[in-house]
């Protein structure tokens, strides 16, 4: 059989098994039984391939996904969340546009934790879309600012999604959570300068509204009290990892074991709170942990079968420069995001781009942090963008789709401006891991 029959034998079914509602991780499960069922032999070829897939489960690289995860559901089940977005509101004071901010600063550190775009998208809409609708901003204030949390939390550290493309790939899990530091601080100046220029140039866009004065002392012991814990959970477990005295699976657990000592001095750990937290954990490290063994056994089969070989043979035999090529890997992603999530986006196309970029010639970890861009970007990209849709669901009735459109685009415009900073100078991505 040729390569490429052997690509649309296994790709094809996995897209007639989705089609009929099968959900991804099986359908990828299911396409890889009949591959080695072809391709190795029948059932022992079916029995060797699942054994290697599980022992792509054995993996210490995994730990840190369930790790991140708990942290993530024990600080927003808990309220710890909820306290720090409450502070961040109360200090910005009369800033115009302080909601917006707010929206920025403190859903970047749900989302990033969460691990989930469209879960935090999902809760930030329908926590904070009502309030600044009441406070009277307009709408591409306060749904542009949500959307574009996912950009950030994609790439700054810890964060659950990352830790899974670089399991998939096979690349250093602790250099890719490192890598993205720079690059999300300075795709978070973009969004500050942007809701700035919006304020700017339009004041009634989010008109000020009176607060509570609050003296310089109770601003203080609110940082202390209701940031300062918080974000310094994660800044010492990024710290950690930096400095070589975490591993990310150490990290990890640092982190868990940081937000439950906070959520116990709170006194908010009720057991309501941890059963919720184990649960969510648990649900989401479940469909990553089968989405693992889909993507290694879908990855030996098409060594096994030779399409690997010939579909990098076939995409390098064009006339094209390595740049032309992650752009046309890039636009795929961007395709792909209106109508796939971003696990399933992974599962599908990590075992195919990743072999390519190599024999391009590109470092694996800066690949994998315009990939997670990619993905975030596709998820945002109108007309079918997902993230689209689900904000659709929990804005106010009188939004329409053009409304979250032309909120979208201008947070897609910055996040557009980093890769094109990244392609164009990778040292912001490679410099802090040391590549």
């Amino acid at each position: 059989m040729e390569w490429y029959e052997a690509l649309a034998l296994l790709l094809g079914s996995i897209v007639a098994l989705m089609a009929v509602g099968m959900p991804v991780a099986l359908a990828f499960l299911a396409a890889n039984i009949i591959g080695a069922w072809v391709f190795m032999g029948g059932e022992r070829g079916v029995s060797a391939l699942l054994n290697n897939g599980l022992g792509s489960l054995t993996k210490f690289a995994l730990v840190p996904i369930p790790l991140f995860l708990l942290m993530g559901e024990i600080f927003f089940h808990t309220g710890l969340g909820a306290r720090m977005f409450n502070a961040i509101d109360r200090l910005l004071g009369k800033l115009p546009g302080r909601l917006s901010y707010v929206t920025v600063l403190g859903g970047t550190g749900f989302s990033t934790l969460s691990g989930s775009s469209m879960g935090s998208t999902a809760l930030l809409g329908s926590l904070m879309v009502p309030e600044m609708t009441a406070r009277g901003y307009k709408k591409h204030m306060s749904i542009g600012p949500i959307l574009g949390t996912g950009g950030l939390a994609i790439i700054i550290p810890p964060s659950a999604l990352a830790v899974l493309l670089a399991t998939l790939a096979q690349i250093d899990v602790g250099a890719l959570l490192i890598a993205g530091i720079v690059p999300g601080l300075i795709l978070a100046g973009f969004y500050i300068a942007m809701i700035w220029a919006q304020c700017r140039f339009d004041p009634g866009a989010a008109p000020a509204y009176e607060v509570t004065p609050m003296s310089g002392r109770d601003k203080l012991w609110l940082i202390l009290r209701d940031v300062v814990p918080m974000i310094g959970v994660m800044v010492l477990t990024v710290a950690g990892m930096i400095g070589g005295v975490f591993t990310p699976s150490e990290a990890a657990a640092f982190g868990a074991l940081g937000v439950l000592i906070l959520a116990a001095a709170f006194r908010c750990l009720t057991w309501e709170a941890a059963k919720k937290s184990v649960t969510g954990a648990l649900k989401v490290t479940l469909m990553a942990y089968l989405i693992v063994f889909g993507s290694a056994t879908f990855s030996q089969l098409l060594a096994f079968s030779g399409a690997s070989r010939g579909l990098i043979g076939w995409a390098t035999g064009f006339d094209l420069e390595p740049i032309a090529m992650l752009l046309v890997m890039f636009g795929v992603l961007l395709v792909l995001g209106m109508f796939m999530e971003q696990i399933s986006m992974m599962l599908l196309t990590v075992p195919i781009f990743f072999p390519l970029a190599t024999q391009l010639g590109f470092d694996p970890i800066w690949f994998g942090l315009i990939m997670l861009l990619a993905l975030e970007i596709s998820f945002t990209t109108p007309p079918f963008g997902l993230l689209l849709f689900v904000m659709k669901g929990v804005s106010p009735p009188d939004t329409s789709m053009r409304d979250i459109y032309t909120a979208a685009f201008p947070f897609i415009g910055c996040s557009l401006l980093l890769v094109a900073l990244l392609i164009a100078f990778p040292q912001l991505a490679l410099w802090l891991p040391g590549r």
